[in-house]
């Protein structure tokens, strides 16, 4: 999620191109909707820190309280000094690429990302009828 549309509209065909299912999203009312209403869990977030209805940062830190969203893979896409940032994000578990970034590089996290994202846990076995632990 980015609130400059360009950037959405520049990586959308090069992410698809490579069979990358995108959302796009400018706000984090957009975001916190799109991420609830996925049909099938998000792979990997790309998040921006500042957005015109929010910090991207505050979104992170409420996503990481939370079960579902806790190890999801997120990749902060910001203009900021890295030295600053780079503590914060490290401390919620994710990683940054600073602006300007080409295609490849965000390419490159990306499948780092997913390399090393949790795999989820298998479901329990069905409980037979009558079964009390």
């Amino acid at each position: 999620m980015d609130d400059e549309p360009h950037i959405g509209l520049l990586l959308r065909p090069h992410l698809e191109q490579l069979n990358y299912r995108v959302s796009l999203a400018r706000t984090l009312a957009a975001a916190r909707a799109a991420l609830a209403a996925s049909p099938t869990p998000v792979d990997v977030l790309l998040l921006d820190l500042h957005l015109p209805d929010g910090s991207g940062m505050d979104w992170l830190r409420e996503l990481r309280a939370t079960p579902d969203h806790r190890t999801l893979p997120v990749l902060v896409l910001t203009g900021e000094d890295a030295d600053r940032i780079q503590q914060a994000i490290g401390v919620l578990d994710a990683t940054f690429l600073t602006k300007p970034f080409s295609p490849s590089k965000l390419v490159a996290r990306i499948e780092a990302l997913l390399r090393h994202a949790p795999t989820a846990p298998p479901p329990a076995p069905p409980r037979p009828p009558g079964y009390t632990p």
